[in-house]
């Protein structure tokens, strides 16, 4: 059998009644958090441009609007809107964000059909399970190489998720893994710009669109993953990928709870905040300001310093990759928070001032293929000589052994929710995603969110 098929048949016999209930329990985690990102990440230019060009009436709706669009159009947008603030959660596995690429074509499918919420989370462990089970295989590799995993990967996710919840069979599956293989995009030297965010709506609605496709009897190749001119050979050459890695061990754990779930603390880059996490323990502890500060230095593993070594950031988007400024705002304001990446913040003339204090370098002794590249090391020189410094071996909510606290995780949610709702909404809105799994119709989520844009444009 091909791999695909091998997938198919796996994607095909989750169910929720069997899943343990840590991955039902990091699933409402998840998923809580995506929606949060989304409602935030609705207003930016990005979504916005995206919604312009696109957005044919239909009967799903746009996250933060009261707008409804088709469904691939609504996967489009939303999938944009989740990712734009890069505030989405992360996997290890997957070298970026699992479910920005599932969650807007979930939303989108489930807004033409019933579907009660545990079919929602299974369909979603089976979309995450098969996009880090590719990871496995081609990692790190293929993220070095500068694919941009959260899509080329992602759209797996998006089109096996689509696929369980429309309980097509095998063979349809399969066909639409084939499709995705095509359909798979994305490189790295688009962060920091509006079209990393497009990568995750792109994705998105191509894996909606795989799923649609095989269900009406359009044709694949079950064999493009691992044909000589599929995508195992073409996107990370001949010896560089493990296919039988792919294979190993499905749902054993799963993957989104070993090694689990990363829900960000900080609206940046993750590469950027273990550095974040040492700097503030650092203000915490030592009542740091700007002002007693002559010199900052933060080595980060070289994975991670590779695309967020940018000591003079051009735009927003720009500083969210940006190691040096995300250590600026660290220490001018005590904390890194949505409003930092607004406008022209980046141009503020307090951080001008002191981004060339603010240096950045690999650690050393950190092989490449190490599997544990969340760590940092900040040392502060401060201007009366003294020297303090401060190590983090993994921030705060990367993975479910560092998780972010409930307090912090709904405040997050609330705080990226009243961007687009009103606080009493947002608030209801929080305890139905709770208790998803209780949810007899996604449609209520989806309606709560559009009467409330509604009333609020009265």
């Amino acid at each position: 059998m091909m791999i695909a098929e091998i997938l198919a048949e796996r994607i095909a016999s989750v169910r929720f009644e069997a899943l343990p209930d840590d991955a039902v329990h990091w699933a409402r985690v998840a998923i809580l958090d995506t929606v949060g990102c989304t409602l935030a990440g609705a207003s930016e230019p990005c979504a916005r441009i995206v919604a312009g060009v696109t957005a044919a009436e239909g009967p799903c709706l746009l996250f933060g609007s009261g707008r409804r669009a088709a469904p691939l159009d609504a996967a489009l947008i939303n999938g944009t809107a989740s990712h734009a603030l890069d505030y989405d959660d992360c996997s290890d596995t997957l070298g970026g964000h699992p479910s920005a690429p599932i969650l807007p074509a979930l939303f989108a499918l489930a807004e033409t059909r019933a579907t009660d919420g545990r079919a929602f989370i299974a369909a979603y462990v089976a979309g995450w399970e098969t996009e880090t089970r590719l990871s496995r295989g081609v990692n790190f590799h293929h993220y070095e190489k500068g694919w941009h995993p959260t899509a080329t990967l992602g759209v797996f996710g998006a089109t096996a998720a689509c696929c369980h919840l429309m309980a097509l069979p095998s063979a349809a599956i399969a066909t639409a893994l084939g499709l995705a293989a095509s359909f798979a995009s994305g490189v790295k030297a688009n962060f920091g710009t509006m079209t990393k965010p497009l990568h995750v709506g792109h994705c998105s609605h191509n894996g909606l669109f795989a799923a649609l496709l095989a269900a009406d009897g359009f044709t694949a190749n079950a064999g493009a993953l691992e044909h000589r001119q599929g995508f195992l050979h073409v996107f990370n050459g001949a010896g560089n990928f493990d296919a039988e890695a792919i294979l190993r061990e499905w749902g054993n754990p799963w993957d989104i709870v070993q090694p689990g779930v990363a829900i960000k603390q900080y609206p940046c880059c993750g590469s950027t905040h273990p550095a974040v996490d040492a700097m503030l323990a650092l203000v915490r502890e030592h009542g740091l300001t700007a002002a007693m500060v002559e010199r900052v230095e933060s080595w980060t593993h070289p994975r991670r310093l590779a695309h967020t070594n940018r000591p003079d950031p051009q735009s927003a988007l720009d500083a969210k990759f940006s190691v040096q400024y995300c250590l600026a705002r660290a220490l001018l304001d005590g904390c890194v928070a949505l409003q930092h990446f607004d406008g022209d913040s980046h141009r503020e003339p307090a951080i001008r001032a002191l981004l060339p204090r603010i240096h950045a370098a690999p650690q050393n002794g950190m092989p490449v293929a190490d599997t544990e590249h969340f760590g940092a090391e900040v040392r502060v020189t401060l201007t009366d000589g003294r020297i303090l410094s401060a190590q983090v071996a993994r921030p705060l909510g990367r993975g479910p052994t560092h998780p972010l606290p409930a307090a912090l995780l709904e405040a997050k949610f609330l705080d990226c929710a009243a961007r687009a709702l009103p606080m009493p909404t947002a608030v209801r809105l929080l305890a139905m995603l709770r208790a998803l799994d209780e949810i007899r119709d996604l449609r209520r989520l989806t309606e709560a969110m559009a009467s409330a844009v509604a009333l609020a444009a009265d």
